[in-house]
C-alpha cells in the first residue's frame, strides 16, 4: 500500500489498513477522544490507521438533518488530530470546490458511492496530488469501479482506493457480494470494505436510516476472512446519542477487541499462504 499512501506506517502483508472514526465531527474534545484511542490501539497492534470523519454530511434524507458544526472549524479540527496523533486523515468531499478546499487539511478525499460516477468531482480530487478514495456505487458492479479509477490515475494520480460499502438489495437494504473483492483487487489497488454503511437499511418512514449494528463484528470478520486489503467502519463513545448515523457506528468500546480478532484472522490468512 506504500505505493498509494505514502505517509503510512505499514509492517508487511501480515497487517491490514484500519480507516476508523466517527460518522461527522461533532466537537473538538470527541474528535479527539476518539482519535487518541484509535491511535493508541493501532501503536499497539501495529496496524496502520487513518482517522475518519466528515467535516459536513451533504447527503441526508432530511432537512433537518444535523448537517456540522461549521465547514472551517470541522476541518481544523481534522487538522489538529494529524497533528497531534501523527495519523493520516480522511473526509468526504461532494463538489470540485470542496476537493480543492479540504486538500489543505486532510490526506484522503473521500469520493461518496453515491458520487462515483461525477467526473469533474472525481478530477478535482485528483488533482489535488491526495490519496483518494473512492466508495463503490450501489448501484454498480465490481467491475464499474474501473472507469471510476481510471478517471483519477488519468488525471495524473495512482494514489487511489476503492472501498466496497454493499449493493441496494430492495428498497430498504444492502448486500455484501464478496465476489467483487478479488475482482476489484485485479485493478491493482488496495480495496476496503466499509463495515459498517455496508449494515445500513435506508429509506426508512422516518426519514432516518436505520441499520444492523449487532452484525458489524461479524462483517469485519467475514470481510477479513475475505482478503480485503483494509476496513473502514465508523466508531462512536455513545452511538445512541450521536448526531449521525448512530443506527451504523460500533461503541467505541468494543475496537479492541474486534481488532485483535482481525490481526488474528489476518495471521491465520498469511499462514495458509503456499
Amino acid at each position: 500500500m506504500d505505493q498509494f499512501i505514502p505517509d503510512l506506517k505499514h509492517t508487511g502483508g501480515r497487517n491490514f489498513l484500519l480507516i476508523a472514526g466517527p460518522c461527522v465531527i461533532e466537537g473538538r474534545e470527541m474528535a479527539l477522544n476518539i482519535a487518541g484511542i484509535i491511535r493508541d490501539l493501532c501503536d499497539r497492534l501495529k496496524i496502520p490507521c487513518v482517522f475518519k470523519a466528515s467535516y459536513r454530511k451533504a447527503n441526508r434524507s432530511r432537512l433537518d438533518s444535523f448537517t456540522g458544526i461549521g465547514d472551517e472549524k470541522a476541518l481544523n479540527i481534522l487538522s489538529e488530530v494529524r497533528n497531534r496523533f501523527g495519523i493520516p486523515v480522511i473526509t468526504d468531499v461532494h463538489s470540485p470546490e470542496e476537493a480543492a478546499l479540504a486538500a489543505d487539511y486532510v490526506d484522503v478525499l473521500q469520493i461518496p458511492a453515491f458520487l462515483c460516477r461525477q467526473t469533474d468531482l472525481l478530477v478535482a480530487c485528483a488533482l489535488t496530488g491526495k490519496t483518494v478514495s473512492v466508495k463503490k456505487g450501489q448501484f454498480l458492479s465490481p467491475g464499474a469501479m474501473k472507469y471510476a479509477m481510471d478517471k483519477i490515475t488519468g488525471s495524473g494520480n495512482r494514489k487511489v482506493l476503492i472501498t466496497e460499502r454493499g449493493t441496494t438489495f430492495g428498497y430498504r437494504d444492502l448486500v455484501v457480494d464478496f465476489r467483487g473483492i478479488p475482482e476489484m483487487q485485479e485493478l491493482g489497488v488496495p480495496v476496503i470494505l466499509d463495515v459498517t454503511h455496508s449494515l445500513q437499511q435506508p429509506n426508512q418512514d422516518s426519514g432516518i436510516t436505520g441499520g444492523t449494528p449487532g452484525l458489524i463484528e461479524h462483517m469485519a470478520r467475514t470481510g477479513m476472512a475475505a482478503g480485503v486489503d483494509g476496513i473502514f467502519l465508523e466508531t462512536h463513545p455513545d452511538p445512541a446519542n450521536a448526531l449521525s448515523d448512530g443506527f451504523n457506528m460500533l461503541p467505541l468500546d468494543r475496537l479492541e477487541n474486534l481488532l485483535e480478532q482481525l490481526v488474528r484472522i489476518r495471521e491465520t490468512l498469511e499462514d495458509l499462504k503456499p
